[in-house]
């Protein structure tokens, strides 16, 4: 026999014992809103198979993992229902908006009436109940098979694959890797609506604040055109997945494609000064959730603004902290360092309202060391062709520019939206490229090794939901700061780190996300590495900026 904990009750049971049947036993009441277990750092489908004592706790839509077993369970019944419904034709699975994913077909559009279509199939298919039967197979079995199907974008994929097995799921006459843990068949995804949105759909999820139902579809056009531009460019570049990023890498072509992509963003961010010049801004907000690269664009937009004839002033909003004792605190008692109180709103906007109608005004400075502000003010006045760029993460919130002239203010949005995929099939979220920047950015310069930055990314997450997210669309520009080649720079840094991880850490499930994507990804070569300018973006999170070298060193 072998003793299993579960919600702080034990129970004895034989070997082999399914999670399900542990829950439905312990715990019968959680059965409904289990979609797994957590083992240690481990996700457990519910009809995995349990050898060993063990103490489990229940995955459910309020996790982040649970979230991701119900989606890859959805993103089953959607692709087999495109099978049925649309036969020899093929969709790429692109990015998230909201709690929905966009999906489009490779080829031509898709109309209300063929998404009617794939919604009453969906729903049919979750009638059926059909098994997600978990097999193993090896590499060569895989390409062979998808090679039948003419999948070349798995195929090429697999051939880069390190191991020779990994598991497979088969349902109907079907079968797809997803990465990750699913669930037992395709009744358990209940919940779900195709909305039209040409050229592709939406694919809409619940929420975890009402997982009873789609949640409400929220229309994000600036967020989806900075996707669609970018995809544009992929497109053109030859490289919308991981296989054209390491056939470059192989070829020795991934140099020229470094210069190709750093030239896109320095088109973009000289687009945008000229935007502010011709507004005649005099206050430039740039705000974005963790690890976009805030800092690095607002230099470069300062430098293209003076190409301009205009003389920007930078300002940290973080030196308008309030003193490490005077913050609000989250549930655990910690300081919420994400908070908008967390600044002195007051305090800012008197500054810009000084600044902005002529006046000089004594400006704060923040010192981290002490977590206090400096007792030193420094003065500051703008002259007539002076502007202000204020980056950090609050720059978008109405609170700190209502009531100022709209024709000062300009706002931007800047995210790390990734258009690489590993396949048709299976993207690559945004989240995970921004923690792999922040994880490499954390151990090189803050002394923070990969577990406390997975430890505390729940948290961060959870400030960007509630203080970032929502102003989004308010920009008056969107910058995309993803790099096409980056997942091959920083696979050189984190892939080490990630590995050395163990299981019966909490963050392993975690860590074991992000290497599954680097495993796929080759390394980027000395040579290319040497192409990197020294004021790109990416160059905040490895090191070797010409802006930051002094601090860093």
């Amino acid at each position: 026999m072998i003793t299993i904990k579960l919600l702080e009750r034990i129970g004895s049971f034989e070997p082999y014992v399914t999670v399900q049947k542990v829950i439905e036993t312990l715990a019968p009441e959680a059965l409904p809103t289990a979609l797994g277990c957590f083992r240690g750092g481990k996700a457990l489908e519910l009809n995995e198979k349990i050898s060993e004592s063990c103490r489990l706790h229940p995955i459910t839509f309020q996790n982040e993992e649970g979230r991701r077993i119900y989606e890859r369970s959805l993103r089953f019944v959607m692709l087999l229902a495109v099978r049925r419904v649309l036969p020899g034709r093929d969709v790429r699975i692109e990015h998230s908006i909201g709690y929905g994913i966009y999906v489009r077909l490779l080829e031509g559009e898709l109309d209300q009436e063929t998404i009617d279509r794939l919604q009453a199939e969906m729903e049919h298919i979750v009638q059926e109940d059909l098994p997600f039967i978990k097999e193993r197979w090896t590499r060569n079995q895989a390409i062979e098979y998808f090679s039948k199907l003419n999948e070349e974008d798995k195929t090429r994929l697999l051939a880069y694959r390190p191991y020779d097995h990994f598991n497979v799921y088969q349902c109907g006459d079907m079968a797809e890797y997803f990465y990750g843990a699913m669930l037992p068949s395709t009744g358990y995804v209940k919940v779900f609506k195709l909305r039209l949105h040409k050229p592709g759909m939406v694919v809409q999820m619940p929420s975890p604040a009402d997982p009873d139902h789609p949640a409400a579809y929220v229309n994000l056009p600036k967020h989806l055109n900075a996707f669609a531009e970018s995809n544009r460019w992929c497109d053109i570049l030859g490289c919308m997945n991981a296989a054209d990023l390491n056939d470059m890498i192989v070829g020795g072509h991934l140099a020229d494609f470094i210069r190709v992509n750093e030239a896109l963003h320095d088109q973009s961010i000289g687009g945008i000064a000229q935007g502010i010049a011709d507004r005649g801004a005099r206050a430039i907000f740039v705000s974005g959730p963790s690890s976009s690269g805030k800092t690095t664009f607002a230099n470069r937009l300062c430098i293209h603004l003076r190409v301009l004839g205009l003389r920007p002033v930078l300002i940290s909003l973080d030196d308008f902290y309030r003193d490490r004792d005077q913050l609000p605190l989250e549930a655990d008692g910690k300081p919420d360092l994400e908070a908008l109180t967390a600044l002195d709103v007051p305090l800012l906007r008197q500054c810009l309202q000084d600044l902005l109608e002529g006046r000089e005004t004594k400006m704060p400075r923040f010192d981290f060391t002490t977590q206090k502000r400096s007792p030193s003010l420094y003065p500051l006045r703008l002259d007539e062709n002076q502007l202000l760029v204020l980056e950090g993460i609050h720059g978008l919130n109405p609170a700190l520019h209502v009531g100022f002239d709209p024709q000062l203010i300009c706002k931007i949005y800047i995210s790390e939206l990734t258009c690489l995929n590993l396949d048709h099939h299976n993207r690559i979220r945004t989240t995970d490229a921004r923690l792999l920047r922040r994880i490499v950015r954390d151990h090189q310069f803050r002394n923070t090794p990969p577990e406390e930055t997975l430890a505390m990314w729940n948290s961060v997450r959870r400030g960007e939901e509630k203080w970032i997210f929502p102003y989004q669309e308010q920009a008056d520009f969107v910058f995309n700061s993803a790099l096409h080649y980056e997942l091959a720079v920083l696979k050189r840094y984190a892939y080490d780190l990630l590995m050395q991880i163990p299981e019966s850490d909490p963050v392993f499930l975690a860590s074991r996300r992000l290497v599954k994507i680097l495993h796929y990804i080759l390394p980027a070569t000395d040579e290319a590495m040497l192409d990197i300018p020294p004021l790109s973006l990416l160059r905040e999170f490895i090191g070797g900026c010409t802006l930051y070298l002094k601090k860093e060193g």
